[in-house]
């Protein structure tokens, strides 16, 4: 049997990520052939993969890259933030964001192909990511930007909030200004005409039900205006154009925009985790029930 040295086991554990008694033991059962052995921790990290697979993530973090008139936001889950602020899950969430502007995918499961610098696929990556960090990872969610137009892109720093703004004229620190301004307020909306009808039409109808008889009862062009008011206000509120600009409260974003010679083709904003029930855990009752077996 080959001998098992210590420099060979440093190797290893640098190569796969895993535990220095699994590269030791992956080594020794395997005559010390360092391929086999890497090989071999592949296979339990997959399996181990897909031992986690079922459990809930709704931590993580967005990374992003840009070059030129491309960019893209990935969402990375973990199953806590004490993995999602490690060091390795941040280079691997960063390291997924570049290959995904290198490689174009449009999609997680073309992402998953994709190589990363060092010769990985993505999908190889995450396995490794798992058996090293002990939690479920999952690459969930991708947004992308691809024209020749200018691009904002902000990741807030707490790396739970990521936004990009395509931007037609104007320039980089607008583009950057209106990421961050996208990121503070959540516009649900880009511009007036984005607003759905049925969404106006439904606050019409709100607004009329809140007026009083006396109001109620004044000319229909008077009662049109006080409506039209009313909802210019709220169409201010939900869309980016209409709301006051962050960098410059004395602008709406739209006359800060125009100001700049430019126009907003559209804005992608990611929230770690949305719309996923994060589990509860009730450790007093876990604590209990391992008491009474």
């Amino acid at each position: 049997m080959a001998e098992i040295t210590a420099s060979l086991v440093k190797e290893l554990r640098e190569r796969t990520g895993a535990g220095m008694m699994e590269c030791k033991k992956a080594l020794a059962e395997n005559n010390g052939d360092i391929d086999a052995a890497a090989e071999a921790l592949r296979k339990s990290g997959a399996a181990k993969a897909d031992k986690k697979a079922d459990r809930v993530t709704a931590e993580g973090r967005i990374g992003v890259a840009l070059n030129g008139g491309k960019a893209v936001l990935v969402e990375v889950n973990s199953e806590t933030d004490f993995v999602a602020n490690d060091v390795n899950f941040k280079a691997f969430v960063d390291a997924v964001a570049a290959a995904a502007l290198a490689s174009g995918a449009s999609d997680i499961e073309s992402l998953k192909s994709a190589k990363l610098a060092t010769g990985e696929t993505v999908e190889e990556s995450r396995t490794t990511a798992i058996q090293k960090l002990g939690e479920n990872i999952q690459i969930r969610r991708l947004a992308k930007v691809d024209g020749n137009n200018t691009v904002g892109a902000y990741v807030h720093s707490n790396g739970k909030i990521g936004v990009l703004v395509d931007l037609a004229g104007g320039n980089a620190e607008l583009a950057n200004g209106l990421a961050m301004h996208v990121a503070a307020m959540n516009p649900p909306h880009n511009k007036a005409a984005d607003v759905p009808a049925e969404f106006v039409a439904k606050e019409k109808e709100i607004e009329l039900a809140k007026m009083s008889e006396k109001d109620k009862a004044k000319p229909a062009e008077i009662l049109e205006k006080i409506i039209s008011g009313k909802i210019n206000k709220i169409i201010s509120e939900v869309t980016l154009y209409g709301q006051n600009y962050v960098l410059d409260s004395d602008k709406t974003v739209e006359q800060a925009v125009k100001a700049a010679g430019g126009d907003v083709v559209g804005f992608q904003r990611l929230v770690v985790g949305e719309g996923i029930e994060k589990v509860v855990e009730d450790y007093a009752a876990e604590v209990a029930k391992a008491m009474q077996v």
